[in-house]
């Protein structure tokens, strides 16, 4: 789930500082000096050990906001507007490309997970993480206090168990901890990185990073590039849209008109499609005989099924996502337009790579600097309502329980049951290996979303937690038959 922390307050602001020098055609001339401005000799750095470092963390992240990573990197002294200078002048962004990186200099290098002693050991007599400890890893120090030798610990957590006063803490490496799918590992030099063969790109290692090393792939300036030079370009923005910034849905899409996209169009629209195509689907599978089907508008479920569970594939519908549809409605309606996709999470990044009719994804976080660059205000917008409409089960699917609710309606059976996986955690994906594997499911519908709460609460998402499911649930009765524009 997003949420609020400092690395993204600065990431974005970074961000937005940089469209700013964009839109005043300053971007070659002032982004050598982004750093030092960012950092002052005096000003006491912020979790590193000296202003220089927080100057090279600075450039590597500039980097990787104008669609560069650690691979781009050929010297060392290269300087930023030289960077700026090939963004500008490249066609496209290679499409072999990591969805989601780790600039190695921004990196801590935090350690191994393992357990350490916290002062609020007493040295007692019973001494029972010694009496547990299987590697003999444990010694006592000259006051009596537990000391763990990290050369013989394994990790395996049994002093941390036995402690009578919770004296030994578990110290995780925050972004392994949070990826559900073991893809993140160090390399010798104590450096994360990112497997593309297991990574699934739920982006959660991206809010869980302390230091903010981890970063998805950013075409916003590729986009922005091509608004200014005169092409036409759609923005098509996903139902989650609806909790994303405090302002009405249409003041929203006439921001997007001012920053000069030439259409908007509801993703919601698309869903339309997936609702319709996924009810025959369903019937056509129970019908044929199949246990069970499972959601597919997810694309982080669908790189799980596909990477680490490819025994439950069988199980997953084929219909296509919401995008999927609406880009291929968009591209027979704007036949000659470059189309961005702009959702909550990293994963549509990794399906619109897939799908030739997206060009580029935008996430909300994105198009929230953007806005703030271009120095737009959304209250003066004036109001856009795309002339393509859909209904509330449409705007719904950005919720936990709202793609299954949309296809029971679509069914017309209020009695089907559904199982409602909302968040692929280690516990949820060892459901789903179960299902898989023994054919058997309490339901016959599963739907999954890799994130709690759904879209809504995507790890690019501009709101989070309650306050975001407030803002939707509010927005999506409007949309109830009877309630205005969208029935």
């Amino acid at each position: 789930m997003a949420y609020n922390n400092n690395i993204m307050f600065i990431r974005y602001q970074l961000l937005a500082r940089l469209v700013k020098m964009w839109k005043e055609n300053e971007l070659l001339e002032r982004i050598d000096k982004l750093p030092v401005e960012l950092h002052p000799r005096k000003q006491k750095p912020l979790g590193r050990c000296c202003v220089y470092k927080e100057r090279a963390v600075t450039k590597y992240k500039t980097m990787a906001m104008m669609g560069f990573d650690m691979t781009d990197e050929k010297d060392e002294t290269e300087r930023l507007s030289a960077y700026a200078a090939r963004m500008l002048a490249r066609e496209e962004i290679d499409p072999e490309k990591s969805i989601l990186s780790v600039m190695d200099e921004a990196c801590s290098s935090c350690v191994k997970i393992n357990y350490e002693v916290t002062n609020l050991c007493r040295g007692c007599a019973a001494r029972p993480c010694y009496n547990n400890c299987p590697k003999d890893a444990i010694s006592y120090d000259s006051e009596g206090k537990a000391v763990i030798n990290h050369e013989k610990c394994v990790s395996c957590g049994r002093c941390h168990q036995v402690c009578p006063y919770h004296a030994i803490v578990y110290i995780p490496v925050p972004c392994e901890e949070a990826c559900p799918v073991k893809a993140i590992s160090k390399d010798e030099y104590g450096v994360e990185h990112i497997d593309p063969d297991k990574c699934i790109y739920c982006g959660k290692c991206l809010n869980a990073c302390p230091f903010g090393a981890i970063f998805d792939l950013c075409s916003v300036f590729d986009v922005l590039k091509r608004i200014k030079a005169g092409r036409k370009v759609v923005a098509m923005v996903a139902p989650s849209v609806l909790a994303q910034f405090k302002y009405p849905v249409e003041k929203v899409f006439g921001a997007l008109r001012t920053i000069g996209f030439s259409d908007v169009l509801e993703v919601a629209y698309g869903a339309e499609e997936t609702i319709r195509r996924e009810a025959a689907e369903f019937k056509e599978k129970l019908e044929s005989g199949a246990a069970f089907m499972t959601t597919s508008c997810c694309s982080a479920y669908v790189q799980l099924a596909r990477k680490h569970i490819p025994e439950l594939k069988p199980y997953i519908s084929s219909t296509g996502s919401p995008m999927y549809y609406i880009a291929e409605y968009a591209r027979k309606k704007h036949p000659d337009a470059v189309t961005v996709f702009i959702a909550p999470c990293a994963s549509k990044k990794a399906e619109g790579r897939e799908n030739p009719n997206v060009d580029f994804v935008w996430t909300f976080r994105e198009l929230d600097a953007v806005l703030e660059g271009m120095e737009i205000d959304m209250d003066a917008c004036e109001p856009f309502t795309p002339e393509e409409h859909a209904g509330h089960d449409a705007h719904g699917f950005a919720k936990t329980g709202g793609v299954f609710a949309a296809v029971k309606n679509m069914v017309g059976d209020p009695s089907l049951q559904g199982t409602i996986i909302a968040g692929l955690d280690k516990k949820n994906i060892a459901a789903l290996k179960a299902y898989a594997k023994t054919g058997k499911c309490p339901t016959h519908m599963i739907e999954v979303m890799a994130c709690p709460g759904g879209c809504i609460s995507g790890p690019c998402a501009c709101n989070e937690g309650m306050a975001a499911i407030r803002q939707f649930d509010a927005e999506l009765k409007k949309k109830e038959p009877g309630a205005g524009a969208g029935a």
